[in-house]
Order: C-alpha cells, then structure tokens, then sequence
C-alpha cells in the first residue's frame, strides 16, 4: 500500500470496497502532487474529436464562454500579476467571505477550488465505494462516472423525464438502497434543461439514509427558473452544491470554483490534498461576483442568441430540446459522429454525443457572428 494514504483513508477506503488497484490509482495521482484527473468540458470536448482545429474553426464545442471575463475582472488579474511571485494567502479567504455573504452561508460551509470538477471527482472519491453506488442522469455529465470507477463504484444511470428532459428523482431515490451520491445537474448538461426546486426538495427529503445529494450548478446563472441550492446547505441538508466561475463568468481557462456544503462534509472531501487556487483566477472571481449587471446583461445575450437559433431550426423542422443554459441539443437523424464530423469540414466545431442518444449532438451557444455561422454549415450538413 503506497504510504501516501494515512491508515484512517485506508480503511474508509476498505469499508467501501475500494480494491488494491484503485488504493494505488489514488495514491499515485497524490504522490504527482497534482488533484485528480480532471475531466472538465474542454477535455471531455477534445477526447471527442481525433484531430486538431484547423485556424478560423467556430468553436462551440465545450460549453465556453467566448465573452470571456468582464472587463472589471480583467482589469483586475491583469493587475495582480505584477505579485504573482508571492502566494497572497489572503485571496482565497476574501473569495469565500464574499461568496459565503451572498449565499447567506457561514464562510465553513463555503471552499473554493480550481474549477467544479475537481470538487465534483473529490466527492465521488470521498462517498461511493463498491456498495456504495453513484447515481446519474442518462443522459449528464460525465466526470463523476469516471470518479467512480477509479473508487470501484457501480456506475446508475436513471434515464431523464421524456416530456420534460428533467431529472426523474423518484427513480434516482428508488435506484439503489444505498447510494453514496446522487448527482443533480441542475440545469442539465447536455439538455440545458432545469429540474424543478419541488422536485429537488423531495428528492432531498426521500433518498435513502446517508446518500449525499450533489447539486451541479455550473450553468444555474443562465437560467430565469433554476432555484439554487444553497438554501439547502443553510439548512444542514446532505447536500453538496457545486459553483464555477468557467460558464457565465467566463473563466474557464483560469479555473474558480467552490463546493458549498456542511463543514463535516467539505472536510470529508479534503481529506486527500488542498488544491492551491491562482492569485489570478481568485482576484478573477472576488471582481465576478461584486458586479451588479454581469449575470443580467450575459444571461439576456445568450438567451437572444439561443432563442434565435431555436427558432431557426424549428423552421427548418429540425427537432430541438427547449434550453435554460448555454447550450441546447439538435437531433440530426443520423449518427450524432457523422453529423458533427461533417459540420468540421465546415469549420465549426460541435459538441459530443451520448451513447443513450446517438443521434442528438450538443451545441454550445456562442457569438452572434459564430451562430450565424452554425447555421449556414447546418443547412449544408443536415438531411432530414
């Protein structure tokens, strides 16, 4: 056994029947000094194509933000540079203060990461084991998935609502007797779509004894219905929500996040290493979250540019699912790979497919000027 795991995470590991190989695969990814294998949107989104763009490819293919961050934000990290030879360990308690104030959550219940999906495979390797299952949306996110296996732990994909793309949480409470976690999307990533906040509260409320409910808000910001979750927390909930700075914030390549939860709970997932947050990114996210127009102003824009685009496929009698976030999906009637290998020979990089449904590509929503030039290569790719 790789001493890196003191005897205490040895043994939680046994108790949830994490085997020999998956002690080593943990121990070695905190001997690298590193986190853990992220499989963030840009990873999962360049794993999906087999070659490199060529120059002047429309990219909409990871659900980025090409406003980038506003110019406050900009302002500010350009500033700080000039210090970052220093660690200005100062930083990352000023992000949490000001996140904790604005979720009216004592500052314990708050912990900023490099993103979302480090917190995101943190848990995973804190709660599910072998009997201990994780519990997903089919179609969702995948980074969880790939957590859980590392960990040994069965992998549940409960199909979403048919008519509303919603996560069904009465078959993700029913799924297993003792999940480790229950991941919640929320709004859905690929459908964009949101899960109800009756819905949430009742699957909180009903799940079985000791599962913890992980909320995923990366895209919560772009929606005008999505409640967020962090009351939950305020309440003592089994809950974990997950924040980033990477969507509506546009910060994706400076990596800011948090994992909001009970103290006992965040401490559970930090049991491993601590990740040091960038001077930038954290400047960055403080200079985010004090802006008064940002989400406003960004959610109404990608709202306009989504509708737009919505309404042109319906005209073309191109089958949509109706979206809440910066992203949609379209079926294209035809292997989702094809679909999307032929629109980048058109210079515009699409999003992936999943296997439950192979012919629907996902489409991040970006530019005006990048979406009339969706729509152009879509007429020329797209056969009924």
């Amino acid at each position: 056994m790789p001493p890196i795991l003191t005897s205490e995470q040895r043994a939680d590991f046994a108790r949830r029947g994490v085997s020999r190989r998956g002690f080593h695969q943990i121990a070695a990814m905190l001997a690298a000094g590193s986190a853990f294998p992220l499989f963030t949107e840009r990873a999962l989104a360049q794993r999906a194509t087999d070659r490199a763009l060529a120059p002047g490819t429309v990219k909409i293919d990871a659900n980025e933000n090409p406003m980038g961050p506003c110019p406050e934000a900009a302002e500010a990290m350009r500033a700080i540079i000039q210090d970052g030879g220093r660690y200005l360990d100062d930083l990352t308690p000023k992000m949490v203060r000001t996140l904790a104030a604005m979720e009216n959550l004592d500052p314990a219940s708050v912990y900023a990461y490099p993103g979302s999906s480090d917190p995101l495979f943190r848990a995973v390797l804190a709660f599910c084991g072998k009997e201990r299952p994780y519990v997903v949306a089919d179609p969702s996110f995948e980074t969880g998935a790939h957590a859980a296996r590392i960990v040994g732990a069965p992998v549940i994909n409960v199909p979403l609502v048919k008519e509303t793309f919603a996560h069904d949480v009465k078959a993700m409470a029913a799924a297993h007797p003792t999940p480790g976690i229950i991941y919640v999307c929320n709004p859905n990533n690929p459908t964009g779509t949101v899960t109800p906040k009756a819905d949430i509260e009742w699957l909180v409320n009903n799940k079985p004894k000791d599962a913890v409910v992980l909320l995923d808000e990366a895209y919560i910001h772009f929606s005008s219905s999505a409640v967020m979750g962090s009351y939950l927390v305020a309440a003592a909930k089994d809950v974990i929500v997950l924040r980033t700075f990477s969507k509506i914030y546009g910060m994706a390549g400076l990596r800011a996040g948090a994992a909001m939860a009970r103290p006992d709970l965040l401490r559970k997932m930090n049991q491993f290493t601590s990740g040091f947050m960038p001077v930038t990114a954290t400047t960055g996210a403080v200079v985010s979250l004090n802006s008064k127009t940002l989400i406003p102003e960004r959610r109404k824009t990608v709202h306009d540019i989504r509708e737009e685009t919505l309404a042109f496929l319906a005209s073309h009698r191109i089958q949509t699912i109706p979206s809440e976030a910066n992203m949609f999906m379209m079926n294209v009637n035809r292997p989702g790979r094809e679909f999307a290998s032929a629109m980048l020979n058109e210079k515009v990089a699409i999003g992936r497919t999943w296997p439950v449904m192979p012919t629907w590509v996902r489409i991040t929503v970006g530019t005006a000027a990048e979406m009339e030039r969706f729509r152009a290569a879509c007429l020329k790719c797209y056969t009924a």
